[in-house]
């Protein structure tokens, strides 16, 4: 079948074409660019001049069947994930309802389990958003170097599982009755589950793309008769497009159906949906198991690396700070590591690679740079776990649970995402506009940006109009447990989720591309491990900013999101501009040859 580009369904090859590669295939020639390369993966496909490069519209492929089977996965896994996050807030924030053995609250009080308080929830919240993204820094290693990004996802399946379980135990009525146990059992749960999902995160990002196996542009003709260009960069930002759709997919369901659930029926019934949806993910993994591609782990990856990299630091520090700087950042600083410039016995036994992979790995260092900033984009991010949750639970919900509002990211990510991708990011590139990583990058930091300043600007209003001014949280009626809450309505709340999932469809997802197409092929899970581990930074700066997660402090809380994340865009452009006009040529840096370091001494 010809690929799909748009919404044109590209022309197969011609007859002559056809013809041509027939020849080739016989004489067994090789070709270059411009001509038909045999390959087994490109076979009869035509590459682009220069000028062809220059002038022809770019369009993205299809997307395997395949990446759709790991997306299904993705989207159980996010399903059980967000499932049990949404409900964590008032699980541990808020207190026991009277008669309640399960913390079902039902239509007239808020439903809760331990009553630790808003900066408890906060706290925990944010170290298991801390755990999970530290955790696949370890997956990403183990599966580069041992068992590979297929084995390491199913162990880290089984562990989750488990995890899983005991978050249920931990609120099953007789437990959840007794605050120390039932904390304590989900701790440890939560624990347990990070394992399993930080394994899991690191190696399903880039297997699902790894599933197109195209890497060079290449001719097509649409049925209109336009001559375009395929592009691998673009294909592999649609996967990840409709990965993060299908991502969403599983959390919207989950997060509505639990959050639900909590409310009247109990956190017993919101844990174990998620647990029992997620125990489907062995069997999509086993059914595809002889359809995957594979990429297999090449021994001890990040070494080596670091190795190249002290090669080529080498004669290049000094006393002086604004001299190394200079010269570390110096455009031939990569090409004394080269081991062209080696001969004979000079070489060095652990240079068992070839030039191209050092420029693989040199655009990967520049991705882990671009990837540095992104703490200060996840820290906005992040109040959607917990302080949004509790903010709507200050406001008229009309006997809708206080944390249903989250699910209007999710809800706006499906609707905008195909948008973005038939519509948007087609005209913009229809008109000539290279909207480029770089750009998408620094638009959702600014998103972002605005998000908190919707958020600021409401939570302010909230003070205003709630009886106990700026005390909303801890507002009580007579029995010291329903809340009173302000005049405004929580569906307010939807500007500062519609303004997130822009910024996510800018940031976060672009990561994702980001992270896959400039790392080199033996290193994209822990290239990718590096990208979700800032997630875990902006957690642990995160913890900083406990102390303003609570009243009277709210509004700058969210207006030094605001600023960090707005200051944060502008110095992120400033800095990686150059890689912006370096796109294509880093993207048309090949696959090196690298050996697994066996005969290394």
């Amino acid at each position: 079948m010809a690929p799909q580009a748009d919404d044109d369904i590209l022309q197969g090859l011609s007859e002559a074409k056809r013809t041509e590669y027939e020849e080739k295939k016989e004489t067994g020639s090789t070709t270059d660019e411009g001509s038909i390369l045999n390959d087994g993966i490109h076979d009869g496909l035509t590459f682009p001049t220069e000028e062809e490069m220059a002038t022809l519209r770019r369009v993205p492929d299809t997307i395997p069947w395949t990446a759709y089977m790991i997306a299904l996965i993705e989207a159980a896994e996010r399903f059980s994930y967000y499932g049990c996050q949404v409900v964590f807030a008032n699980f541990i924030q808020q207190k026991l309802p009277a008669g309640s053995h399960t913390g079902a609250g039902g239509k007239l009080h808020q439903a809760g389990a331990l009553g630790m308080g808003q900066r408890t929830a906060t706290g925990l919240n944010t170290f298991n958003s801390f755990w999970v993204y530290v955790i696949p820094l370890f997956g990403a290693y183990i599966a580069d170097t041992r068992w590979g990004r297929y084995k390491t996802i199913c162990y880290s399946v089984a562990v989750a599982l488990l995890g899983h379980v005991l978050l249920v135990i931990s609120a099953v009525p007789g437990v959840i009755e007794h605050p120390h146990g039932s904390l304590a059992c989900f701790v440890v749960a939560i624990v347990i589950m990070g394992i399993g999902t930080g394994g899991f995160k690191s190696n399903v990002s880039p297997l699902v793309a790894e599933q197109y196996r195209k890497t060079k542009h290449f001719i097509a003709t649409t049925h209109s008769g336009e001559r375009v260009i395929v592009d691998p960069t673009l294909t592999a930002s649609r996967i990840y497009m409709y990965f993060y759709l299908f991502i969403n997919v599983g959390s919207l369901t989950g997060q509505i159906g639990m959050t639900y659930a909590e409310k009247y029926v109990g956190f017993w019934l919101a844990f174990t949906l998620p647990t029992l949806i997620f125990a489907m993910t062995p069997i999509v993994l086993w059914a595809g198991r002889n359809r995957y591609t594979r990429s297999p782990p090449q021994g001890s990856v990040l070494g080596k690396a670091f190795r190249v990299w002290r090669q080529a630091a080498k004669g290049r520090w000094s006393w002086n700070p604004v001299t190394t700087h200079r010269r570390l950042t110096a455009d031939d600083f990569w090409e004394s590591a080269k081991p062209s410039n080696f001969k004979g016995e000079e070489r060095p036994k652990w240079m068992t690679f070839d030039d191209q992979w050092v420029d693989e790995v040199k655009r990967g260092f520049k991705a882990c740079s671009v990837f540095l900033w992104f703490p200060m984009y996840w820290l906005t991010y992040n109040q959607i776990n917990s302080n949004l949750t509790s903010q709507a639970a200050t406001m008229v919900v009309n006997g809708v649970p206080n944390d249903v509002l989250s699910n209007l990211d999710p809800l706006a990510l499906i609707i905008f995402i195909p948008i973005c991708d038939m519509l948007i990011y087609p005209a913009l590139r229809r008109a000539n506009i290279n909207f480029s990583p770089i750009k998408k990058i620094a638009f959702g930091f600014f998103a972002g940006s605005a998000a908190m300043i919707w958020t600021a600007v409401l939570q302010h209003y909230i003070y205003i109009h709630n009886p106990c001014g700026e005390h909303v949280s801890t507002c009580t009626a007579s029995d010291g447990v329903t809340l009173i809450t302000s005049d405004l309505n929580v569906w307010i709340q939807t500007g500062s989720y519609v303004l997130i999932a822009f910024s996510e469809i800018f940031a976060s997802i672009t990561g994702l591309e980001y992270a896959f197409t400039k790392a080199p092929k033996n290193m994209r899970s822990l290239v990718m491990a590096c990208f979700l581990f800032m997630s875990a930074l902006a957690s642990a700066i995160g913890e900083a900013f406990v102390s303003l997660s609570a009243d009277p402090l709210l509004v700058w809380n969210y207006g030094v999101m605001a600023v960090l994340a707005g200051v944060s865009g502008i110095i992120f452009w400033f800095q990686y501009r150059m890689l912006d006009k370096m796109e294509d040529d880093l993207n048309a840096i090949g696959e090196g040859n690298y050996d697994d370091g066996r005969n290394e001494n």
